[in-house]
């Protein structure tokens, strides 16, 4: 039987290099996000200044509209803020710094997945991408779209993509998966160990077992799919498949690594990800959907499905890994 240390080492070298690769995509993403709300013209006839009477939050399934007057580019630049904080402590720890983490990829020490939070989330991320793609290929071929909901403005779209990677993580992960977590797990009772564990499920409650827990965050992601083609502004039914495995993989992050992790691997999936497709649309005065098929786009994607190909292969064999450890020890 091969080594699979050695396997995983040959594994980690153009790993390390794919994921730097993207971490800088990500940084840069920040200033192109705020160049698409203050500098583009994708709103076309409203800007940043352009006020909101109501703001809307998808929460367990439930569009609720909260009465509250707000200009665009304040409501964008309070999350913004939050993204940009969190991104800052993922890449310094929880143990080893983004650097350090990468550093280890290229050498044969294992330091555990868990080493460094946005190593954690950029392999989870194009993991999600990887069978995203494979989800909206098997089903074009059988004729299944998949659609986005329409929006009358673009730069109204690119807020609500914004503010979502934290709404929806607070109304599902947190409220569905989190709360009934600590309902059945928890071992004491009070205001702060309520709150650790709901941030980070994993570490703070004793779960000695993981099929109550697999079995509510597959209930939890099926659902998040589900409400992705019943809620008031629907996706087309292709939604389906790839919001309930990108929920239960989202779900599963959230139990082992904590909220920071899920709501940053949300925030990939949409404020990364269209920053740069709303900043081509803009820079190329291009629609958005001509923006997709651009070959930057393209080329990310590629980016991302090999990192997921190498990152999916490097979680199964590092669950064979551990396997063998385990049974050599008994």
């Amino acid at each position: 039987m091969p080594n699979l240390n050695n396997i995983l080492h040959g594994f980690g070298i153009p790993l390390s290099a794919l994921i730097s690769v993207i971490f800088g995509m990500m940084v840069l993403s920040f200033p192109l996000g705020t160049y698409t709300v203050f500098n583009s013209n994708i709103g076309d006839d409203i800007d940043y200044n352009f006020p909101l009477e109501q703001f809307d939050i998808f929460v367990a399934g439930l569009n609720l509209g909260i009465p509250f007057e707000f200009e665009i580019g304040d409501m964008f630049i309070v999350f913004w803020s939050i993204f940009l904080i969190l991104f800052v402590v993922t890449f310094l720890g929880p143990k080893n710094n983004f650097l350090k983490s990468v550093n280890h990829l290229l050498s044969k020490e294992q330091t555990g997945s868990d080493s460094n939070y946005l190593v954690n989330i950029i392999k989870w991320f194009s993991i999600i991408v990887l069978i995203s793609g494979i989800i909206n290929i098997i089903q074009e071929s059988f004729g299944i779209s998949t659609l986005p909901p329409t929006y009358e403005n673009d730069l109204t779209l690119f807020l609500a993509i914004t503010i979502s990677p934290i709404t929806e993580e607070l109304g599902f992960r947190v409220m569905l998966i989190g709360i009934p977590l600590f309902l059945i797990f928890a071992h004491k009772s009070s205001i702060k160990f309520f709150f650790s564990a709901l941030w980070h499920p994993h570490n703070n409650l004793h779960i000695m077992e993981n099929k109550r827990v697999i079995s509510i965050i597959v209930v939890v992601g099926l659902f998040f799919g589900l409400a992705h083609i019943i809620s008031g502004e629907p996706w087309s039914e292709g939604k389906f498949a790839q919001a309930a495995i990108s929920g239960i993989i989202i779900g599963w992050v959230y139990y082992r690594y904590g909220l920071i992790s899920a709501i940053l691997i949300h925030w990939a999936t949409n404020y990364f990800i269209y920053s740069y497709i709303f900043f081509i649309s803009d820079f190329n005065q291009i629609s958005i959907q001509n923006a997709l098929s651009h070959s930057m786009i393209g080329t990310l994607e590629i980016i991302l499905v090999v990192t997921g190909i190498i990152s999916l292969g490097m979680v199964i064999l590092n669950y064979f890994n551990q396997k063998n450890q385990k049974e050599l020890s008994m």
